[in-house]
């Protein structure tokens, strides 16, 4: 289970306050690719949140939501977005780098050092150090995966109810059977990122 370990060192290092990031939405074919950002009080963290908090991915939804709620009570939460157009025109590397800028800078107080999910750093303003599946590892990496995954499966359900037929409310815009059925029988949408080879493929099949 994550804990506060890797924040406490850097705030033993003079750094403070320490944020956690992590994205969400870099494998899907439709649908943004969203960052969160998260600074956390561990004085004033509640039990829930201080034992529930770990890697979205082996968290249900009902709980997801549930530590979601709790976090806006407790915690400083940024939320940073790349969109289709911008994934496309960049990739999608760089749109999540991006997004993790954005939901830096849109915490309301600026960190003094950033924990961040995975082995590439977004450019920042602040210290900054990656950590390679630091969501089961750092409580607040693990907060902003909670963050930027409830976050952006709720956009895809919103996509979901104005462009049925694609499951998203369920895939999350991932390329699942019903995604590709849906593709099949109505077409590339706005929100389908182009340059991602199974649309690219159904853009220009010959090649």
């Amino acid at each position: 289970m994550p804990d506060f370990s890797l924040e406490q060192n850097a705030i033993d290092q003079g750094h403070c306050p320490v944020c956690g990031v992590d994205e969400a939405g870099r494998g899907p074919w439709a649908g943004p690719v969203i960052a969160g950002a998260v600074i956390l009080d561990m004085n004033n963290l509640p039990d829930l949140l201080r034992s529930g908090l770990d890697d979205s991915k082996k968290l249900n939804a009902p709980k997801r939501a549930l530590l979601f709620e709790a976090l806006q009570d407790c915690a400083q939460i940024g939320v940073g977005m790349a969109t289709v157009q911008e994934i496309d025109d960049i990739n999608i590397l760089q749109g999540t780098l991006m997004a993790m800028q954005r939901a830096v800078a849109n915490l309301p107080q600026a960190p003094s050092f950033a924990l961040v999910d995975g082995n590439r750093p977004p450019s920042l303003e602040c210290a900054v150090r990656t950590v390679i599946k630091g969501d089961g590892l750092s409580l607040s990496i693990a907060a902003a995966s909670i963050v930027a995954k409830v976050t952006r499966d709720r956009i895809m359900v919103d996509l979901a109810n104005r462009h049925p037929g694609y499951g998203w409310e369920r895939n999350a815009g991932y390329g699942t059977p019903q995604h590709q059925r849906g593709l099949a029988k109505l077409g590339i949408t706005d929100h389908h990122r182009r340059s991602f080879a199974p649309i690219a493929k159904l853009l220009d099949p010959i090649s």
